[in-house]
């Protein structure tokens, strides 16, 4: 079994992979500034390590003595980076860069990326979406996503450091915070669980490759300790589904029919975007998905709970 750290531990999916590669066995390091009491992961043989991301010595120590490093931190979103593109550059950039410095002097031996899927190949919905294709992104936080996947070529070829990047769809599941305005299942999920209308960007045929946060951190700790023949891989569920066929499973599942406002869709947001992932499964496999209406399920019990 491997020595792991998680950079972004206890975030939505950096909390899941904590679990995820604990429940395998690994000897897992969990880094994240741990600000208050919460602790998302469950794990109880973790190692948590409290320190800022953009604090060089904390990467320093975060990263010592450690085989794999996990990548799973942001410090914006795709809405915080659309209204200040410089701090995705000045934060995420360039504190990346300094992790991958750090690990490189730590003699890690491989760093794993969460990148981010269809919002990085930009507007090419009626193209096949795999890794073969150029990436086009149009917003900033995808822009910066793709920065980061050039510098981690870059150290490969410099350093000879194994790098992967994983270019993820459109999570959701437990744990995910509304209030970080980042996916739309708990967002409209809360709404509904306050009684609130749902805010519908365009006419609701919007279509995006939703996959449950379980999937993906199985997908990405299947990894570990395997050779990778690629330096890129989409994870995803490879399915789309609309807007609108969200509304419809979230009335389904709550047995609320919440209200809708329509408001136009902003020029960087893709209409389409589900990912191929078959270069993954080829080598991987995994093929039996969580259902969009069994993960939304999941999602809405938690949320419901909070709610009460």
């Amino acid at each position: 079994m491997a020595r792991v750290v998680v950079i972004g531990a206890n975030g939505f999916i950096g909390s899941h992979l904590v679990d995820e590669l604990a429940d395998r066995g690994h000897e897992v390091r969990a880094f994240d500034r741990f600000s208050s009491d919460y602790v998302a992961f469950t794990a109880p043989s973790v190692e948590k390590v409290a320190g800022d991301f953009m604090n060089q010595a904390d990467i320093a120590d975060a990263v010592r003595d450690q085989e794999y490093v996990f990548h799973f931190l942001s410090t914006t979103t795709p809405a915080t980076a659309e209204n200040d593109p410089t701090v995705d550059i000045r934060t995420n950039l360039a504190s990346t860069v300094e992790l991958l410095q750090q690990s490189v002097d730590a003699g890690v031996r491989k760093v794993f990326f969460a990148s981010t899927g269809g919002a990085i190949y930009g507007h090419q919905a009626d193209l096949d979406l795999s890794e073969s294709l150029q990436p086009l992104p149009v917003s900033p936080y995808a822009i910066g996503k793709l920065a980061i996947e050039g510098y981690l070529r870059y150290f490969t070829t410099k350093f000879g450091i194994e790098t992967v990047s994983f270019r993820i769809s459109n999570p959701y599941g437990t744990r995910q915070r509304p209030n970080k305005r980042q996916g739309v299942i708990p967002i409209f999920l809360h709404r509904i669980a306050q009684g609130l209308p749902l805010t519908v960007l365009g006419d609701g045929s919007m279509t995006r490759d939703y996959v449950f946060v379980k999937d993906v951190v199985e997908m990405v700790a299947e990894t570990v300790d395997r050779p990778t023949a690629s330096s890129v891989y989409n994870i995803g569920s490879g399915r789309g589904a609309t807007i609108n066929e969200l509304v419809e499973v979230m009335s389904r599942v709550t047995g609320r029919v919440p209200e809708l406002e329509y408001r136009r869709s902003p020029a960087t947001y893709l209409e389409r975007a589900v990912l191929d992932t078959s270069l993954y499964r080829a080598e991987f496999g995994h093929d039996d998905f969580v259902s969009l209406e069994d993960g939304i399920a999941q999602t809405w019990r938690q949320i419901s709970e909070e709610n009460r």
